[in-house]
C-alpha cells in the first residue's frame, strides 16, 4: 500500500470525525448571523436584502469554525465566540462580493448561485460589501459580552482591521491582480496568499485568543503558526480544486483562475507537487500544536478536513 494512499485514508477518516463538529459550528454561526444582519422587512432599498443574500447563500464557514474551535481549545464558552465568528464571516462575505465584481475576478457564480452583482446589480453589490465590512467592526464594538473589557474589544477590532486592510486581505488581492500573466516564485505566491487568504484565517484564531483570560506567548505563537500553515493549505487545496473539480461541485466557475492566467500552486508545482505541498502544510499545522494536548484536537481535525478535499 502506497504512502499517499495511506495518508489519503487517514485524512478521510479524520475529516469524517470532524464533520459533526463542523455542522454544529456552521449551524451556530448561521443562527448568530441572522440575529445580527439588518432586517429587510419593509425596506425601502435593496441594500439589506443584498447583504443578507451575500452572507446567507451557503459557504463552508471555515473562519467561524476555526474561531469556535480555537475558543473551545482555550476554554471559552461558544456563546462568547458568536460575535467574533459573525464579524469574521461578514468580513469574508464582503471580500467575496467585491472579488466577484467585473473590475476584480468577474465571476458569475458563488456557492452555486449568481454572484451578488448578478443577483442585484454592480452598484448594490459594492454597497452591500461596504456595509458588511462596516457591520463586522460594529458588531465587535457593540459586543455585549460582560466579560470582555473595552481594551479587548479594541484589540479585536484592531486585529480584524489589520487582517482585512492594507496589511492583509486587500494587499493580497492587489498583489493577485498585479500578478495576472506573470510567473511567481513559490515565495512570492505564498506571500500573496498569506495576505489574501491567510490574514483573515490568522485573525480567526487571534480574536478568540484575545478573549482568553490568559494564554502564554508559547500558546499564542503555536496558534499563529498553526493558522499560517492552515491558511496556505486551504489556498493550495482551492487551487487544486479549480483544476480537478467541476463547476457544480465547486459552486463557482471551474477553471476561472486558469482562464484569467493567474499564478496558482498547480501551475507552479504541478498537481502532484501541489498536493504534496498541501500535505506538508498540514503536517506543519500539526507540528505547531505538539504538546498542547487534546483540547486542541478540533484544530487538528479541521486541518485534516481541509486537506481531505484533495483526495
Amino acid at each position: 500500500m502506497s504512502d499517499s494512499f495511506e495518508n489519503g485514508v487517514m485524512q478521510t477518516r479524520a475529516a469524517h470525525t470532524f464533520e459533526p463538529i463542523l455542522h454544529e459550528y456552521q449551524r451556530r454561526v448561521d443562527d448568530a448571523l441572522l440575529e445580527r444582519l439588518p432586517n429587510f422587512d419593509n425596506t425601502s432599498t435593496q441594500l439589506p436584502v443584498a447583504m443578507n443574500y451575500a452572507v446567507t447563500n451557503g459557504g463552508k464557514r471555515v473562519r467561524p469554525v476555526l474561531a469556535y474551535a480555537t475558543g473551545k481549545a482555550l476554554g471559552i464558552p461558544l456563546q462568547r465566540v458568536d460575535t467574533a465568528a459573525c464579524a469574521l464571516e461578514m468580513m469574508h462575505a464582503y471580500s467575496l462580493v467585491h472579488d466577484d465584481l467585473p473590475a476584480m475576478d468577474n465571476d458569475d457564480l458563488r456557492r452555486g448561485k449568481p454572484t451578488c452583482h448578478k443577483a442585484f446589480d454592480e452598484a448594490i453589490a459594492i454597497l452591500a460589501g461596504d456595509a458588511l465590512q462596516a457591520l463586522a467592526f460594529t458588531v465587535l464594538a457593540l459586543n455585549p459580552d460582560p466579560q470582555l473589557t473595552d481594551t479587548n474589544k479594541i484589540l479585536m477590532i484592531q486585529e480584524l482591521g489589520r487582517a482585512s486592510g492594507a496589511e492583509g486581505m486587500a494587499a493580497g488581492q492587489a498583489i493577485d491582480l498585479e500578478a495576472v500573466g506573470r510567473t511567481l516564485t513559490l515565495e512570492q505566491l505564498e506571500n500573496m496568499h498569506r495576505h489574501k487568504t491567510g490574514a483573515l484565517i490568522r485573525a480567526s484564531v487571534l480574536l478568540p485568543a484575545v478573549m482568553a483570560v490568559s494564554q502564554g506567548d508559547k500558546v499564542l505563537k503555536s496558534l499563529v503558526d498553526y493558522a499560517d500553515a492552515v491558511g496556505l493549505s486551504f489556498q493550495i487545496v482551492d487551487d487544486i480544486l479549480d483544476v480537478v473539480s467541476d463547476t457544480e461541485t465547486l459552486g463557482k466557475t471551474q477553471g476561472a483562475d486558469i482562464a484569467l492566467n493567474k499564478p496558482t500552486y498547480p501551475a507552479l508545482l504541478g498537481l502532484d507537487g501541489a498536493r504534496e505541498h498541501a500535505s506538508d502544510m498540514h503536517e506543519k499545522a500539526l507540528d505547531s500544536l505538539v504538546g498542547l494536548g487534546p483540547k486542541f484536537d478540533e484544530l487538528r481535525l479541521l486541518s485534516a478536513y481541509i486537506l481531505e478535499r484533495t483526495y
